[in-house]
C-alpha cells in the first residue's frame, strides 16, 4: 500500500520541485495551515506560469506584470489548480517561502511552522467545486498527520499578514470549506 505522505511528499500530488525553500528551525513543529490564492497573469487561469514562478523560471517578457515579480523568490508547499489538480513544490518538512512578514497568535515568521497551500484563483472570483474538494481532502490528511495542526489553526494569508495581503479573499467560502471538513464552527 502506498503511503499518503513519504519523505514530506504527497503521493497524490504531481511534483514540481522549487528551489525556494530551506530548513525549518530545530524543534519547530508544523502547527498552522495557510490558504493563499495566486493567478498569473492576475485573474487568468491555466497558463502554467505559477509553476514557472515558483521555480524561478517566469519569463518576464511574457506579460508586463511579470516584470514586477520576476526577481522574487517564493514558493508554497502545494498548489490546487482550477481543475483540482494538486501540485507540490516543497516537501512538507521543509520551510517554503509563502507567508512573508507574518504573525499568528503573537508568533512571527509563520513560514517556520506552517504549510502553505495556494489555490489558483483571485480574491473576487469564486473558487471551483474541484478545488474545495481537493483542499478538504488534503486538509484532512494534514490534520491527521500533524497533531498540532487543528481546525482552529487554519487561516487565510490575510489573517496572518493583515493590511499587506488579502488572499484568499471574499470569494473563498469558508463555511463551505468547514462543512467539507465536518467542522461546524468558524476556523
Amino acid at each position: 500500500m502506498t503511503q499518503p505522505i513519504c519523505d514530506g511528499w504527497l503521493a497524490s500530488a504531481r511534483q514540481c520541485p522549487s528551489p525556494n525553500h530551506n530548513e525549518r528551525p530545530e524543534d519547530v513543529r508544523i502547527s498552522l495551515l495557510v490558504i493563499h490564492n495566486i493567478s498569473l497573469p492576475p485573474e487568468q487561469y491555466g497558463t502554467g506560469y505559477i509553476e514557472s514562478f515558483f521555480c524561478n523560471q517566469l519569463p518576464a517578457q511574457d506579460h508586463p506584470y511579470f516584470e514586477t515579480i520576476a526577481g522574487l523568490r517564493v514558493s508554497a508547499h502545494l498548489l490546487i489548480d482550477r481543475e483540482g489538480e494538486l501540485v507540490q513544490f516543497v516537501a512538507l518538512d521543509r520551510r517554503a517561502w509563502h507567508a512573508g512578514a507574518s504573525e499568528f497568535q503573537g508568533r512571527s515568521e509563520c513560514n517556520d511552522f506552517s504549510i502553505g497551500i495556494e489555490l489558483e484563483g483571485s480574491d473576487h472570483i469564486p473558487y471551483t467545486p474541484a478545488q474545495y474538494e481537493r483542499l478538504a481532502a488534503v486538509t484532512g490528511l494534514l490534520l491527521s498527520r500533524y497533531p498540532e495542526l487543528t481546525p482552529g489553526r487554519i487561516v487565510g494569508h490575510s489573517d496572518i499578514a493583515p493590511g499587506r495581503k488579502t488572499d484568499p479573499g471574499p470569494a473563498f467560502d469558508w463555511a463551505h470549506y468547514r462543512s467539507l471538513l465536518g467542522v461546524d464552527r468558524p476556523l
